[in-house]
């Protein structure tokens, strides 16, 4: 990354670098994409949460084999998006080196007319598995992703939506943002072209999408990637259950509270009870905590 690189990261929670796919890597891609759109279905529309500044039909979802499982040779250009140099020497800066896919690929498709998302993850609540820190002349944020457009998604025509300077908040996200029905200009919807390569904080930044109003079909690819000691979800959820993480014969007949210390590594939906609090007479008890119910993913 170069100086302009990093302030704007810094800055505003994403970045847009352009032209990193030449023409005919675009075109192989959309290949792979013509396969697995048989896959897509279109849910019930729940995304935009009956804001009608993101109303519209319902989201289109991929729902097949993991893109880089897809049998040969649709498999490959996803898997040569993975590791690819203009990724590496990026998220080497941003989230350290070691980094990994944490869950995805995930194809984004979306039609004229396809609803908006509303906006989530925020500065505040602090969620360390995705928190953005920056200290000593090092930038540091433990969940990135990495959005490849194969078609052009231009500025105020919907798609990718953020609030730039969100991941250094210290305020809970107001309603009006959250629905982008009263956001005051502070949502912004930037101008992304086939082959451009979108980075944001995912779960640091507020972001989400805007309805879709081009002619054409918006197809992104999203990779999740984490620093080398975080977990945001992916294969973890299914790890880390005390008895597959220490075995049956360590965890037989633990209380509920001792459980609670054995859990692997893992940020899947279903932790947030298993908190520990000392109450002040000295008993420990679980707790759900505050700070988690503010974080969406």
């Amino acid at each position: 990354m170069d100086a302009r690189e990093r302030y704007l990261w810094d800055l505003q929670g994403h970045l847009v670098v352009r032209n990193v796919l030449s023409t005919d890597e675009i075109a192989e891609v959309n290949e792979a994409l013509d396969y697995a759109k048989q896959n897509v279905r279109e849910g019930r529309g729940a995304g935009a949460r009956g804001s009608e500044a993101l109303a519209g039909t319902g989201a289109r979802w991929y729902g097949g084999e993991n893109l880089l499982n897809l049998q040969q040779p649709y498999c490959h250009p996803f898997r040569r998006l993975l590791a690819h140099p203009q990724i590496v020497s990026r998220l080497n800066v941003m989230c350290g080196k070691g980094f990994r896919l944490d869950h995805g690929p995930q194809f984004n498709n979306a039609v004229k007319g396809t609803e908006g998302l509303t906006l989530h993850g925020a500065g505040e609540p602090h969620g360390e598995h995705v928190a953005y820190t920056h200290q000593n002349g090092r930038m540091y944020v433990a969940g990135v992703t990495v959005t490849w457009n194969l078609t052009d998604c231009p500025g105020g025509k919907g798609g990718f939506a953020a609030v730039p300077g969100s991941h250094k908040s210290k305020y809970r996200m107001p309603d009006g943002v959250r629905l982008a029905n009263d956001h005051r200009g502070s949502v912004a919807n930037p101008d992304i072209r086939a082959g451009d390569v979108l980075f944001f904080m995912d779960g640091a930044q507020t972001h989400g999408t805007l309805p879709w109003t081009n002619d054409w079909e918006r197809r992104s690819v999203l990779f999740k990637y984490a620093s080398r000691t975080a977990v945001r979800q992916g294969p973890s959820r299914n790890l880390c259950a005390p008895e597959t993480f220490w075995g049956d014969p360590t965890v037989t007949d633990m209380t509920p509270e001792e459980r609670a210390v054995m859990f692997g590594p893992c940020n899947a939906p279903g932790r947030d009870d298993l908190y520990l609090t000392v109450e002040e007479g000295g008993k420990v008890r679980l707790e759900k905590p505050e700070s988690a119910a503010g974080y969406q993913e």
